[in-house]
């Protein structure tokens, strides 16, 4: 069976796996990553945002104007950020995998999806970025959100968990850490009376109260601007002031980090991007591909404070952030990635930027999208189907109930009432120069034929580039092409191949499942090193390794006694 390992010029090296001293000349990462929020950012403009920690980083660094996440719900779009793929070229598009199957009850009926759960199992070649810095000698960490559609796979972190932080890392490596924050997430705007029988509402609703009384200002509603595809009432507007407050939460957390960082003396040689997984937690924005799920706040922090209060205007697609955290590393770019370096002055700029939509949660759905600067297309594959369908989670939030009211009420302004038609176009076009909050299709335009026909073959040359997993039904996806049967492929233990004959052991391991990822440790250590290709061991010791595919069940342990006759 073929195998494949990861040679790097590390020298000769014990297997503690120390890197080489000019690792340190790379620079640390810190990626920041928070939940549910488009640019209500002073530094985008926003007046009632009271965000002066994520400002003075925005002085400190570049803020990107056009950065656009792949979709407009957070597990494809992890799944996208952390490949550099589109998520529905590797099976990742639907929200989410796990939720494929299960039944819920609520106010507005029975929402069931098909079986089975499952995770996604991308192709053999994909992995992880983290996991490729961390082959050339970056430490990862990770607190704590993964929700990849994939699994966790052991080898991707050093350090993994809710718990995790600088203090963790190894003083000998340049890091990469990721962090997540979940207070601006849509359910910060969950309140008593509108739940829709949430099985963790209490809980919810507990924890925003405990985060809300630290504020010593709330946002007052009266000054809130209320985006055009929402309803203008005094419920719509109290959701939009508590996701100020939350806002305000987060810029302290913010502070925090960069706080840490300063105190140990890292922040000159540390790169740190903040960004969030989608757009706004509102309804009409998360879930959707109009720019308002899709276009997202993104400030980068360069060493030494490079480009320190510069503005970029390019395209950015988040399929862009791996291979341009593994150029600043020094990590070569593999050729599948579906992105590019976006810090790489001499790299041609993007002139579109597309995204995906599929099944949520316990509505199926298919939709895509391509953006230039100007114009948004996008195909509805589904037209059958409402854009605001009933969505368990989603009926919670008092601004969707708003929406249900005025609908069944007749009270609703038609460009709004068309969310909760029963159909949609199957096709729309957008020129965001007039009309950026996407209220206008165009489609039918005869000023905008020659934009619709080019991105309509723009949007044809793209799928065909990258692929679209979705051309099947999910469930014949999963269980033909992933689980076969429904049942979750168990990856192969490593086999270990061990060398005798010179004066130190040289131990071997490969892998018996195709595109398994392998990691080792002494037997009993308490971590995982990911392993990188053969390395010398001491006689006697006793090792420990195992496998894991994305998407499959890991390995068993494979245990070894390194040329044990020999005297330690």
């Amino acid at each position: 069976m073929k195998w494949t390992r990861v040679l790097f010029a590390l020298g000769a090296l014990a297997l503690s796996g120390k890197v080489p001293a000019d690792g340190l000349a790379r620079p640390n990462i810190m990626l920041m990553v928070v939940e549910d929020l488009g640019p209500r950012i002073g530094t985008y403009g926003d007046p009632l945002a009271r965000t002066p920690n994520i400002d003075r980083l925005a002085d400190d660094g570049v803020r990107f104007s056009r950065v656009f996440t792949t979709s407009g719900v957070c597990a494809p779009s992890r799944a996208a950020l952390i490949t550099g793929m589109h998520q529905q070229a590797i099976g990742a598009q639907h929200m989410r995998t796990s939720s494929f199957g299960r039944t819920r009850e609520g106010a507005l009926g029975t929402f069931s999806t098909p079986g089975p759960a499952y995770e996604a199992v991308p192709p053999p070649f994909v992995k992880a970025f983290p996991e490729r810095l961390r082959a050339a000698g970056y430490f990862t960490m990770n607190n704590a959100k993964t929700d990849y559609q994939f699994g966790e796979p052991f080898t991707v972190w050093d350090r993994n968990g809710d718990a995790v932080s600088l203090a963790d890392r190894d003083t000998e490596k340049p890091f990469f850490f990721m962090l997540s924050h979940f207070g601006t997430h849509e359910s910060g705007m969950f309140r008593r009376g509108f739940a829709d029988r949430f099985e963790w509402s209490e809980q919810v609703f507990a924890q925003n109260d405990a985060r809300l009384a630290r504020l010593r200002e709330r946002t007052d509603p009266a000054q809130v601007e209320v985006p055009a595809y929402l309803p203008d009432t005094a419920q719509v507007r109290r959701d939009i002031a508590q996701h100020y407050d939350s806002i305000a939460l987060m810029d302290r957390w913010v502070g925090e980090r960069l706080e840490e960082l300063r105190a140990q003396d890292l922040l000159d040689n540390t790169m740190v991007i903040w960004t969030t997984d989608h757009g706004d937690g509102l309804p009409r924005a998360k879930r959707s591909i109009y720019d308002s799920g899709l276009r997202v706040p993104f400030i980068v922090r360069l060493p030494n404070r490079d480009r320190a209060g510069t503005v970029d205007t390019r395209l950015v697609s988040f399929v862009d952030i791996a291979p341009t955290l593994l150029a600043l590393a020094g990590v070569p770019i593999p050729t599948h990635l579906h992105g590019q370096d976006f810090l790489e002055k001499a790299a041609p700029r993007r002139r579109y930027v597309h995204a995906a939509r599929d099944r949520l949660d316990e509505l199926p759905d298919r939709s895509r999208a391509v953006r230039d600067s100007r114009f948004k297309y996008i195909r509805n594959y589904l037209p059958d189907r409402p854009l605001l369908g009933p969505l368990h989670f989603r009926e919670n939030l008092a601004a969707m109930a708003e929406l249900r009211r005025l609908h069944r009420e007749r009270a609703l302004a038609p460009a709004l009432a068309r969310y909760l038609e029963p159909s949609r176009p199957p096709e729309e076009l957008y020129d965001l120069a007039e009309d950026p909050d996407e209220m206008r299709n165009r489609v039918d335009d005869p000023a905008y034929r020659d934009d619709l026909r080019r991105l309509r073959g723009e949007l044809d040359r793209w799928l065909n580039e990258v692929g679209d997993l979705s051309v099947q039904p999910e469930l014949d996806m999963v269980t033909r092409l992933m689980w076969p049967g429904g049942e979750q492929p168990v990856t192969q233990a490593p086999v270990f191949a061990v060398d005798c004959g010179g004066s130190t052991p040289n131990v071997e391991l490969r892998a018996a499942t195709p595109g398994s990822s392998l990691g080792w440790r002494y037997a009993g250590a308490p971590f995982w090193s990911l392993y990188e290709g053969p390395r010398q061991a001491t006689p006697g010791a006793r090792l420990e390794a195992k496998a894991v595919r994305y998407g499959y069940r890991e390995s068993e342990t494979a245990i070894a006694s390194i040329c044990g006759d020999r005297e330690r």
